[in-house]
């Protein structure tokens, strides 16, 4: 019987040992080194001034926009509508990342909290979602507009857009949460060292010490049916467009008409190639540093130049903006 209750504790003893080890690895950091790109300080504070200078401009020009849209009367239709919408998403997704990088850019120690790096996870998903899902929205606006012209009024009424905007938000924030929660439920017992100038996904799975094959294959389904859903929208739409704008027999008003869908187009495919290239890539061929460069153009660049490719270029802004001028410079 001694024996018996030996070996019994024997056992009991090993499963509370396994217990604790495996309690000390799936400690979550506390917090995370980010991996800017260079270390050279002289360097650094040059790439502080050119990153602040591209994220003032991007604030000042969505912002812009934003005012122009809701002070001016001409301008409160559906694709203006859309328009604004599209200039807060740039606005807040690229807040979500660039004060953080242009501190770290002169910071002795490029760190980010646990917390820290759980938001800004969450809220750069969320809005990098609804920027895919409203470009979509944007291409129905213009194939109600060319296509159907005497049914806009009813196919792209106020209703509408806000059911369209409600649900870009929802879907935008849900699919980001259930990222968020899966990604941080896995153990990180290892290296809390990100290469990465933020906390994306793929590069915090990289830390994981378990097996992410479902993160990963959530991370493709989920954004395959962002990307798929947007596009056969976009896809649809253009096609119509596109058969619409050949029926018509003057070349003048073909080329009219079509000019009215090019910035649309051109950020479409700024916007939807980067994150393709970003999320939907064999894994053979993953390379941090080369999404690092991508990640940039997407998180940085790219919303400053849409109030100028996009906005800018739109006949009714452009018009709305210089009467604005005229007025202030007659008024001063």
């Amino acid at each position: 019987m001694s024996k018996a209750r030996g070996a019994d504790r024997i056992p009991d003893e090993k499963d509370k040992k396994n217990k604790k080890i495996l309690e000390n690895n799936d400690t979550m950091q506390n917090e995370f080194l980010l991996v800017e790109f260079i270390d050279y300080l002289p360097l650094s504070f040059t790439l502080f001034l050119v990153f602040l200078v591209v994220y003032t401009l991007t604030v000042v020009g969505n912002v812009g926009v934003i005012i122009l849209v809701n002070i001016n009367s001409s301008l409160q239709t559906p694709m203006c509508y859309f328009l604004s919408n599209l200039s807060f998403l740039d606005i807040s997704y690229s807040t979500a990342i660039p004060p953080k990088m242009l501190g770290n850019f002169l910071a002795s120690k490029q760190s980010i909290s646990l917390y820290g790096c759980v938001l800004q996870m969450f809220f750069f998903g969320c809005f990098a979602n609804a920027e895919c899902l409203i470009l979509a929205a944007m291409a129905y606006d213009r194939y109600a507009a060319i296509c159907n012209p005497l049914l806009y009024s009813a196919l792209v009424s106020g209703r509408v857009c806000v059911c369209c905007i409600a649900l870009v938000y929802f879907s935008g924030g849900v699919i980001s949460k259930v990222h968020v929660c899966l990604t941080f439920r896995l153990p990180y017992c290892g290296s809390n060292i990100i290469n990465h100038f933020f906390c994306d996904i793929s590069p915090l799975l990289a830390l994981s010490c378990t097996d992410t094959y479902i993160n990963e294959l959530l991370l493709f389904a989920l954004c395959g049916f962002i990307q798929t859903s947007a596009f056969v929208v976009i896809f649809i739409s253009y096609i119509c467009i596109l058969l619409t704008v050949l029926s018509i027999k003057s070349s003048g008003a073909r080329s009219k008409t079509f000019s009215t869908c090019a910035s649309h187009l051109i950020a479409i495919t700024l916007f939807h190639g980067t994150l393709l290239f970003m999320y939907l890539h064999p894994s053979i061929s993953y390379s941090l540093d080369t999404d690092k460069v991508v990640a940039v153009l997407y998180t940085v660049v790219f919303p400053m130049f849409n109030p100028v490719i996009y906005n800018f270029r739109n006949k009714d802004v452009k018009n709305a903006l210089r009467k604005l001028l005229d007025r202030n410079w007659t008024f001063k």
